[in-house]
């Protein structure tokens, strides 16, 4: 298939286009490469698959030197016009929508940004599904739209109608949308709940990144709700298995003559948030400092996936266990970041 993945050098977009790669798949990568954290790790990302950040600068489409089967595009989902000459042009098979403004926290402090990328900018990429039909759209929703609901494990069919976070508003608001498009026109969409996805080339700005730097650093880490946390962490290679599978699993017009389905993306068993410190010190083989404090606005106790619906239609099963995918986390921080560093020391020198 001639598959586009939007947010191409974000974390998971990175990981789900070198599994489709190696699958036989032509993909497009799509990103704008902000600034919200910083882009050298996205452009770090992306020469791990052949896209040189030269050209990236230079030119319009980017060829991989390693993959012959890739392309890469740095274009913002607010570009409708060029974003609308790209689906013309390309005639995607699927589209895989994972670009989005993140983050929780940053939402109290930009909200604009978040109304532009991930409600503007995903009705954009409605829009050209529209226009140039595609024969499946499978986009990021996140567990954030669970707000703080009590009942657990948390499931698709539960109300969600009370967000705590504008970001979650966002992702709810995406759901909807995808939906109303899936009915008047057919378009069938998938969307997927994310539940704590890390490990290797993961976001910076995301705990298990803010945790290892500071220990290594003999910095104090911020311990929220003074440590009182469950997070359904899910490796990364677990999600990408998830993500690939529902590809193929296109949605029908059955139920209620929509082609529109919802899944929970999870570990499905919530990890006490010491219980992560714990296994990045024990790899980090160091005692972290702990500052513990309240609760952050927008966060929540505990997240818990109910992963029925995908593992009953795709059979997703999570097999990475928090040791060792803790393990291969600190593995890559430590080669990547610590080489940085010493990169950057060598210049400085010099």
């Amino acid at each position: 298939m001639k598959i586009l993945v939007t947010g191409a050098a974000g974390f998971i977009g990175f990981h789900v286009t070198h599994k489709l790669l190696k699958m036989g798949h032509e993909v497009i990568g799509f990103d704008n490469i902000n600034s919200y954290y910083d882009p050298q790790l996205k452009y770090d990302r992306l020469k791990e698959v052949g896209i040189s950040k030269e050209l990236i600068i230079e030119k319009k489409y980017v060829q991989s030197s390693i993959h012959s089967r890739y392309r890469f595009i740095k274009m913002g989902l607010t570009q409708k016009a060029a974003l609308m000459d790209l689906f013309r042009y390309e005639r995607f098979d699927t589209v895989i929508h994972l670009a989005a403004q993140a983050g929780v926290r940053y939402s109290l402090e930009n909200p604009d940004v978040y109304i532009k990328s991930n409600i503007e900018g995903f009705l954009n990429i409605l829009e050209a599904c529209r226009h140039y039909p595609v024969k499946h759209l499978a986009y990021a929703s996140s567990s954030s739209v669970y707000g703080n609901t009590k009942k657990t494990p948390f499931s698709v069919n539960d109300c969600v109608d009370h967000p705590i976070s504008l970001y979650a508003a966002t992702k709810k608001s995406n759901e909807l949308m995808a939906y109303t498009y899936s009915h008047l026109f057919k378009i069938p969409t998938t969307g997927l709940r994310f539940f704590t996805v890390y490990g290797p080339w993961g976001r910076p700005d995301m705990a298990p990144s803010l945790f290892a730097n500071a220990i290594i650093n003999n910095h104090p880490i911020k311990v929220f709700n003074n440590g009182n946390m469950e997070r359904d962490f899910t490796y990364i290679d677990d999600i990408v298995e998830g993500i690939v599978k529902v590809l193929l699993h296109v949605p029908s017009t059955k139920k209620e003559n929509t082609p529109y389905v919802l899944h929970n993306i999870g570990n499905s068993n919530p990890i006490k948030l010491m219980d992560f410190i714990s296994a990045i010190e024990k790899n980090l083989n160091t005692k972290a400092k702990k500052n513990f404090m309240p609760m952050q606005p927008g966060d929540v106790q505990k997240t818990y996936a109910d992963i029925s619906s995908i593992t009953d239609a795709v059979g997703y099963k999570p097999q990475t266990s928090l040791d060792t995918g803790v393990k291969n986390f600190i593995e890559w921080y430590i080669a990547y970041f610590i080489r940085k560093q010493n990169i950057n020391k060598s210049r400085t020198l010099a």
